[in-house]
């Protein structure tokens, strides 16, 4: 399979530099029992809390953390809320895409004067622990993306929440941090997506997949890989294609019902023993593919440090580029809609996204949407 790069230019200026992604926040009809499970099964602690017992009374966030990674989990506690209309719609999914910077006010300015649509105007949050300054804009869909800078601040998290420290605080998995997070468009909005990126955010296209390179017999889709300048934050984003039945993409469209991110990659240092804890913990992931796939997988990809016999039995994928090969894995999605999952990543020098895993990685999806009824 062939993948088209497309160049990068030599930056001379960052008008928004990122330093990262500072948190992921889902909407979810119920916070509480959430976090349980994203504890339990995927090995995160809880680290803050805000709710009724802090001042608020329209929701209740808990803060999750494991390495680098945050997952903020909010529920509305009346009906009459924009949370509960979100979740009403679109069911428990990503509503911020929060990225760390060191100037929230000049991120949304900058933003603000090419084109973004305001979510959120830059405010000052304090408490004893210092300030966070945070603004947020609309990005596709009802997802938001939310500056967030913290640099004069030593809390938990941020003002208006607890810490929370001792309780129920299993063992990690082994997750590290945010590789990248993947957003579903529309039919033909995948240019509009892309020049929103380029134009408002200043990211590059730095890798495309036509419905010729991703596709099996049934469904096809078209995918396009946003970085911003640093390489710290990629958004693939992904279009449907005409195929013979309905794709991975137009299952989401259409019961998340309307545009949203897809699924959040998460690294691991080592993915074997990270899979096989989260199995044991009950994490359900896509069925492994044939095995004539582990058969030929070092022609394909040639030597690797792993055994293929583990990588056989818990159904993780390898790939490579030319900087070296990557181990992938995905998860059943983690609400009763087939919207949002995870894929847990481990790089082993490539910087690529998978793309000699699509074939085998669709077919599963689609043997998945058969059994919903939904192919």
């Amino acid at each position: 399979m062939q993948t088209q790069f497309v160049e990068q230019e030599t930056p001379v200026f960052d008008f928004l530099p990122l330093n990262g992604t500072d948190h992921v926040e889902l909407y979810v009809g119920n916070a509480k029992q959430s976090a349980h499970f994203y504890k339990t099964a995927f090995g995160f602690n809880t680290v803050a809390y805000a709710g009724p017992e802090t001042g608020l009374r329209d929701r209740a966030s808990y803060v999750l953390q494991q390495g680098k990674i945050r997952l903020v989990l909010t529920t509305p506690l009346k009906s009459e809320s924009p949370i509960m209309d979100h979740i009403k719609k679109h069911g428990d999914g990503v509503k911020i895409l929060a990225l760390w910077v060191d100037d929230a006010y000049k991120s949304y300015e900058e933003t603000i004067k090419r084109g973004a649509k305001s979510y959120q105007e830059p405010k000052t949050l304090t408490d004893e622990f210092g300030e966070v300054r945070t603004a947020g804009i609309y990005t596709y869909g009802e997802t938001i993306h939310l500056f967030v800078e913290r640099k004069n601040y030593t809390g938990a998290f941020m003002p208006g929440y607890a810490a929370v420290e001792g309780g129920y605080q299993p063992a990690s998995t082994g997750l590290l941090y945010i590789d990248h997070c993947v957003g579903n468009v529309g039919w033909n909005r995948m240019d509009d997506a892309v020049n929103w990126y380029e134009e408002v955010m200043g990211f590059k296209n730095i890798l495309s997949f036509d419905d010729k390179q991703i596709n099996t017999e049934y469904s096809a889709l078209m995918s396009k890989v946003m970085s911003n300048k640093n390489g710290y934050v990629k958004f693939p984003i992904n279009e449907p294609a005409e195929g013979k039945k309905k794709s991975q993409i137009e299952e989401y469209l259409e019961f998340y019902e309307g545009e949203g991110v897809q699924h959040i990659a998460v690294a691991t240092h080592d993915i074997i023993t990270t899979v096989r804890d989260m199995k044991a913990r009950g994490v359900e992931f896509l069925s492994p593919p044939p095995r004539a796939y582990y058969e030929t997988l070092l022609e394909r990809v040639g030597k690797i440090d792993e055994d293929i016999a583990p990588l056989q039995e818990l159904g993780i994928l390898v790939d490579y580029d030319e900087e070296g090969y990557l181990l992938q894995i995905f998860t059943k999605p983690v609400q009763d809609r087939p919207t949002l999952f995870f894929e847990i990543i481990q790089r082993k020098g490539a910087q690529s996204f998978g793309a000699g895993n699509f074939k085998a990685l669709f077919e599963s999806l689609e043997r998945e949407q058969e059994l919903r009824g939904n192919l």
